[in-house]
């Protein structure tokens, strides 16, 4: 009988312990799911990417084929370009930024065109996609870690038709897709900090929509 009791009592605080933490689930396939693949993508072609560190950017002026570069934004977020050295253009959508090089190389040339092109992201990068606000990548920042409840803040928060009770993480793992499911209410409502897990590079936070 004793023993019985001390059985129910394991598996009772096991549940718990369940209840409390986000739940972890191995996707069979490795591929990112359409939608959600679509949704980064749209993310990265619009005019509303920001820079990060680690983007490799391809920078053309017009007519000034010897000034061409492939250059890496630097940890500080700058590149180096001829003629104006240094420049910060981390925290700039492209075209921004290439406003920002344009007018620094109006010292030295007549009306100069930049072009730049994205041709690979940084590894410092997560994804906020579904039912937010504004979709969109965010850097996670080098001084502390992003969480999923702040990642969701960031861009505004959810929408009216959110299902914030099934927000699920997707994070590739030894070339495994993960899932991990997290419960925003418990994280607001419950104050269950541990359910707001930190985000590595390369995960996708993505909010459902809720079903009436």
């Amino acid at each position: 009988m004793k023993n019985t009791a001390l059985s129910i009592l394991s598996v009772c605080c096991l549940l718990a312990a369940c209840a409390e933490a986000p739940v972890y689930v191995e996707a069979p396939q490795t591929n990112v799911p359409q939608e959600i693949a679509q949704g980064i993508e749209q993310i990265r072609q619009s005019n509303a990417y920001i820079l990060q560190p680690g983007d490799l950017l391809e920078i053309k002026v017009f007519m000034e084929e010897e000034m061409d570069r492939t250059q890496r934004i630097s940890g500080s977020g700058n590149i180096t370009f001829p003629l104006v050295g240094h420049i910060h253009i981390s925290g700039y959508t492209v075209a921004e930024a290439e406003t920002r090089l344009s007018d620094a190389l109006k010292t030295y040339l007549k009306n100069p065109q930049v072009s730049m092109l994205i041709k690979e992201y940084g590894n410092k990068t997560v994804y906020v996609l579904g039912q937010v606000q504004k979709p969109a990548a965010i850097e996670i920042p080098p001084e502390k870690p992003l969480t999923v409840l702040e990642a969701i803040t960031s861009v505004g928060g959810f929408t009216d038709i959110a299902a914030t009770g099934k927000v699920r993480v997707l994070r590739m793992e030894n070339g495994r897709q993960k899932a991990i499911d997290v419960d925003i209410t418990q994280i607001t409502k419950q104050g269950n900090k541990m359910m707001d897990i930190p985000l590595l590079p390369g995960d996708v936070v993505f909010v459902p929509q809720s079903m009436f």
